[in-house]
C-alpha cells in the first residue's frame, strides 16, 4: 500500500477537524519563522551596539532603540511560546477527537462482521488494532506530522535567511542536507519491514497473552502454569528481538547523522571564521549564524525518529486500514423483506449442503418443523448438529439448498428481524461481567424485574440466586467466573427464554444440570405462555423422548426422523442411545 493512500484515509477521518488541523498547522509555520527574530535581533544588537564602529556612541545616545530591540525579543519569545502551546493543544485535540471517530467505527465494525470474520481474526490481533495500532495513528496525527512541518519550515526559514546573510557561508552550511537525505532515505528502506514484523510480534503475544487469561481455570487444572510462561517468554523474546533490531538499525545510522550535525559548528567556525577575517562577514551576522546552527542540526537528528514513526505508523494503519475495509459476507439484501411482526416459527430446510473450511459438514438436509413444534436433534460429536442451528440465525449460509422460516428464505429476511424471533442458548456459555439481571436481560435492557424473575424461575435459576449476596444484582465475573456450569447453563436459557422468540433453540444447554431439575426446565419448556418453535439439541433421552420429532444425524445426514416410539421401532442409532442410557437392557 502506498503512503499516499494511508495519508488520504487518514485525512477523511479527520474530516470537521479540517480547519482546525491546518490552523495548527500554520501556526507551527509561523512559531518557526519568528524562530528567526531572536537572531536578527541579536545581529543588530551586536553591530550597532557592541562591535561595529562607534558602537559606544549608539549605545549611548540609541538607548531607547537598544531596549526596543531587547523587548522585541522578549515579546515575540513570549508569542512563540503562546503559539507553540495553543499548536499543540490543537494537534493533541485533533488526534484524539479522530483517534475516538475511529475507534468506535473499528468498533461497529467489528460488531456487524459474521461469523467467517471472527473465524479468520484472532482476537489477540483485533485487541492490537483497537489499542497499539490506533496509538500510532494518532501518534502521526499529533507528532510525526507537528514535527515534520516543524522541520521543513525551520530548515526552509534557515536557509532563506543564512542566504541572506552570507551566500558562501550558507552554501557550505547546508551542504549537509544531501548527506542527511541519503542516510535517512536508507534507513527508511531497511526499517519498513522491520515495522510490520514488530507489529506482528506484537499482535502473537497479546493473542498469547489473552487466551492464556481467558483459559486460566484450564491451565490451573492442568498444572501448566510454567508450560504457558514459557510459551509467553517465547513470543515475548521473539518481540523483544524484532524491538531490538528496529532500535539498532536507527543506532546504525544515528552516528552518520549526528556528525553531519556537529560538523555544522566546524564549518561555521572555519567558513564564518575565515569571512570575517576577509571582513566579508560582520559579528553579528557570525553570532546570526551561531544562533540559528541548532535550526539545522536539529531537524537532522529529529528527520530519523520522524521517519521511524512514520514507518511505525504506516505498518499500523495498514492493519487498521484492513479492518476498516472489512465487510461481512452476511448481509441483507437491498430488497430484503420487511417483517416487523412477531414470526410464527415455522422452519424448513430444502435440500441443504454445508461446507466448513473445505469440509463437508452437512449433505441433503430435508426437514420441515411446524410452529410451536418441539424438535431434538441427536448424532454423534462433528455429524454437524450444531452447524446445523447456526444456518438458521444466518450465523453461516448454506452452499446448497434453502433455509425457510416461515416459508421464506432466512436469505431474503433482514437479519436484525430474523435473529431477534430467534433465541438461543449454546454450548459455548458466554456470560458478561455484569449483574445477574443485566446478563438475563441482555435482549431487551428494559426489561422489567418482574419479567427477568418468572424466567430465571422457567429456568430452574431462582433458588441459587435467591441465595446470592445482591440476589439479582449480585455481579458474576467475567464468563461467569464464579457460577458453576449448571448455574450458568441455567442463566443462558433465562436469557434466551426472556426475549420470548419465535423460535428457541437450545445447543445442549441441560448438560450440566442434575436429572431433576432438567425434569423442571422441560416441564416449563413445554408450558411457555408464549408460542414458541422449539430445536433442542441434546444427548439425553430424557430431553428428547416427548419431542414432537426427532432427528438423527449421521457425518451430515438426516439417518433417522420420527418420534420416539417410531425411532425405538427402527432399532436404529436411536435405539442403541435409549439402550445403553438405560443400562443395556433391551427396550423393544
Amino acid at each position: 500500500m502506498k503512503d499516499t493512500a494511508r495519508l488520504r484515509w487518514l485525512w477523511g477521518k479527520m474530516k470537521g477537524y479540517h480547519l482546525l488541523y491546518i490552523a495548527g498547522i500554520m501556526m507551527v509555520v509561523v512559531f518557526n519563522i519568528l524562530q528567526l527574530t531572536v537572531p536578527f535581533f541579536t545581529q543588530h544588537i551586536v553591530d550597532t551596539f557592541l562591535t561595529g564602529e562607534n558602537a559606544a556612541q549608539h549605545l549611548a545616545t540609541e538607548q531607547k532603540t537598544f531596549i526596543l530591540l531587547v523587548l522585541g525579543m522578549v515579546g515575540i519569545t513570549f508569542l512563540r511560546t503562546v503559539l507553540v502551546y495553543i499548536a499543540c493543544m490543537t494537534f493533541e485535540h485533533v488526534s484524539q477527537m479522530t483517534l475516538y471517530r475511529i475507534r468506535n467505527e473499528l468498533f461497529a465494525k467489528i460488531q456487524r462482521q459474521d461469523m467467517h470474520f471472527y473465524d479468520q481474526y484472532r482476537t489477540g490481533d483485533l485487541m492490537t488494532r483497537l489499542t497499539g495500532d490506533l496509538d500510532a495513528v494518532r501518534h502521526m496525527i499529533a507528532w510525526v506530522v507537528r514535527m515534520l512541518v516543524e522541520c521543513f519550515t525551520l530548515i526552509t526559514a534557515a536557509a532563506v535567511y543564512f542566504f541572506y546573510l552570507d551566500v558562501k557561508v550558507a552554501a557550505c552550511l547546508l551542504a549537509m542536507a544531501p548527506v542527511i537525505f541519503l542516510v535517512t532515505l536508507t534507513f527508511k528502506k531497511q526499517v519498513g519491514p522491520m515495522h510490520t514484523t514488530l507489529r506482528e510480534r506484537l499482535s502473537q503475544m497479546n493473542t498469547a497473552a489473552q487466551e492464556n487469561i481467558s483459559g486460566n481455570r484450564v491451565v490451573k487444572a492442568f498444572a501448566r502454569e510454567d508450560y504457558e510462561i514459557k510459551k509467553f517468554n517465547e513470543r515475548n523474546t521473539a518481540y523483544s528481538r524484532a524491538n531490538k533490531q528496529t532500535v539498532l538499525t536507527w543506532l546504525r545510522f544515528f552516528p552518520f547523522i549526528e556528525i553531519c550535525a556537529n560538523l555544522l559548528p566546524v564549518i561555521l567556525l572555519v567558513v564564518g571564521g575565515l569571512s570575517m577575517i576577509d571582513g566579508t562577514l560582520t559579528s553579528g551576522e557570525y553570532v546570526a549564524f551561531s544562533c540559528l546552527t541548532w535550526a539545522i542540526a536539529n531537524p537532522m537528528r529529529q528527520l530519523g525518529n520522524i521517519l521511524n514513526e512514520f514507518q511505525r505508523f504506516a505498518a499500523a494503519s495498514s492493519k487498521v486500514m484492513e479492518l476498516a475495509a472489512s465487510e461481512p459476507v452476511i448481509v441483507d439484501k437491498e430488497a430484503a423483506i420487511d417483517h416487523p411482526e412477531r414470526f410464527h416459527g415455522k422452519v424448513e430446510f430444502r435440500h441443504v449442503s454445508f461446507s466448513y473450511e473445505g469440509k463437508k459438514v452437512l449433505s441433503d438436509v430435508n426437514f420441515t418443523i411446524q410452529p410451536g413444534q418441539t424438535v431434538a436433534i441427536m448424532g454423534e460429536t462433528g455429524s454437524g448438529k450444531t452447524s446445523l442451528i447456526q444456518l438458521i440465525p444466518r450465523f453461516y449460509d448454506p452452499e446448497k439448498g434453502t433455509v425457510l422460516v416461515d416459508d421464506v428464505d432466512v436469505r431474503d429476511l433482514k437479519l436484525h428481524q430474523l435473529r431477534k424471533n430467534i433465541g438461543l442458548a449454546t454450548q459455548d456459555i458466554l456470560l458478561y461481567s455484569d449483574t445477574i439481571d443485566g446478563n438475563i436481560a441482555y435482549g431487551n435492557s428494559a426489561m422489567p424485574v418482574e419479567t427477568v424473575q418468572r424466567y430465571a424461575r422457567y429456568a430452574a435459576a431462582s433458588e441459587f440466586i435467591e441465595h446470592l449476596p445482591q440476589r439479582y444484582d449480585t455481579i458474576i465475573g467475567e464468563r461467569g467466573v464464579g457460577l458453576s456450569g449448571g448455574q450458568k447453563q441455567r442463566i443462558s436459557l433465562a436469557r434466551a427464554m426472556a426475549i420470548e422468540p419465535a423460535v428457541l433453540i437450545l445447543d445442549d444447554t441441560t448438560s450440566a444440570v442434575d436429572m431433576e431439575t432438567e425434569k423442571y426446565i422441560q416441564e416449563k419448556l413445554k408450558n411457555l405462555h408464549f408460542p414458541c418453535t422449539k430445536l433442542i439439541i441434546a444427548q439425553r433421552i430424557s430431553s428428547t423422548k416427548d419431542a414432537d420429532q426427532i432427528l438423527i444425524l449421521e457425518n451430515g445426514k438426516i439417518t433417522e426422523m420420527g418420534t420416539h416410539k417410531e425411532l425405538i421401532a427402527k432399532k436404529g442409532y436411536y435405539y442403541e442411545v435409549v439402550k445403553l442410557q438405560n443400562g443395556g437392557e433391551d427396550i423393544g
